[in-house]
């Protein structure tokens, strides 16, 4: 047997204790006190200076920009307060309130039908529906708005009935209206960019959706409209709301196949007062903001509506965080305390 003398122990350690055992307490209680060394010591936070730079240069800017609003009188505030809600220009905005509304309703149905249809494993449907989305992707809204308001050069009368059999006619002009013209135009190209909308939505349901769908027995139809459509509507409606915006604005071009909506009330105002073009355009800007922006607190509440049953607890609204805060009371913030 090996025996241990007396010089292999640590020095100062008495006989019959473990080697290493003084060392492991020394470097234990080390740690211990290096630990609450370092909760004891408050936490910086990282310093971005930049971030600072860049955000007073920004301030300053907005600060001018505002400074001018008040200080030059070419703005007319006087006059937009005159036209913000004169009967002319509240007439403009309930045309363009009431073709958007439509467009955005047929353009959604619409671009759900072409969606199937390209999605469909028929061929015909597939290549119909294809070739709908190519076609009026390419063209400009603006042509497909004038080709129609002219479509009674190419169509003196338009009618429905047995091909080359009997038919019900009538002239082109009784039939499509100016606004039914307009409507018709902004649908017919949204409807392209919607059903492409629908299709990525659809797609990006998990396929495990459809295959327990199928293993259920549903029918086909009710497969979509009650397992795939709700789910795919998280990825379609905060894409579909922008979409809208984009038709809200494109509603202007009306204003080039005679409708007098926002913008060409405003066009046609500025002709006769050309002293006021300015702020007949800060009119038109107010509204279209004001629109805008109640487009997108509506936008808030669907996407919080249909993320139900797929988060464990839904974002509290803009009035319960203030809610929130007011209950805490000044001085408490979120963490109360708490290092970030």
């Amino acid at each position: 047997m090996t025996q241990t003398t007396d010089t292999e122990r640590p020095t100062g350690s008495p006989a019959g204790t473990p080697t290493g055992s003084t060392a492991g307490s020394t470097t234990d209680a080390t740690i211990d006190a290096a630990g609450r060394a370092a909760l004891d010591r408050p936490v910086v936070p990282l310093r971005h200076p930049l971030r600072w730079i860049a955000a007073a240069v920004v301030l300053v800017v907005l600060l001018n920009f505002v400074e001018t609003l008040f200080t030059n009188e070419q703005w007319g505030w006087p006059a937009v307060g005159k036209w913000l809600f004169s009967p002319a220009i509240l007439t403009g905005l309930q045309l363009t309130l009431v073709a958007t509304a439509l467009s955005a309703v047929i353009s959604f149905a619409g671009g759900i039908v072409v969606a199937i249809g390209r999605l469909s494993r028929n061929p015909v449907l597939s290549g119909l529906a294809w070739g709908y989305v190519w076609l009026f992707r390419s063209v400009p809204l603006i042509l497909v708005l004038v080709f129609l308001y002219n479509l009674g050069s190419l169509y003196p009368t338009i009618g429905i009935g047995v091909p080359f059999g009997p038919q019900f006619e009538g002239p082109t002009a009784n039939v499509l209206g100016d606004l039914a013209i307009g409507v018709i135009g902004l649908s017919l190209s949204e409807i392209a960019y919607a059903s492409e909308i629908v299709r990525a939505g659809v797609l990006a349901v998990d396929h495990g959706q459809h295959e327990a769908a199928q293993a259920l027995g549903l029918p086909r139809r009710r497969q979509f409209v009650r397992v795939i459509l709700p789910q795919a509507l998280r990825s379609i409606v905060p894409a579909f709301v922008n979409q809208i915006v984009g038709l809200l604005k494109a509603s202007s071009l009306l204003f080039y196949v005679s409708l007098l909506d926002l913008f060409g009330v405003v066009q046609n105002l500025s002709s006769t007062y050309p002293t006021d073009i300015i702020p007949l355009l800060v009119v038109a800007t107010i509204w279209y903001l004001a629109l805008t922006s109640a487009v997108s607190i509506v936008q808030y509440y669907v996407e919080r509506w249909t993320a139900r049953g797929s988060v464990r607890a839904l974002p509290p609204t803009p009035f319960q965080r203030l809610r929130s805060a007011v209950r805490r009371g000044p001085g408490r913030g979120q963490n109360d305390g708490k290092a970030i």
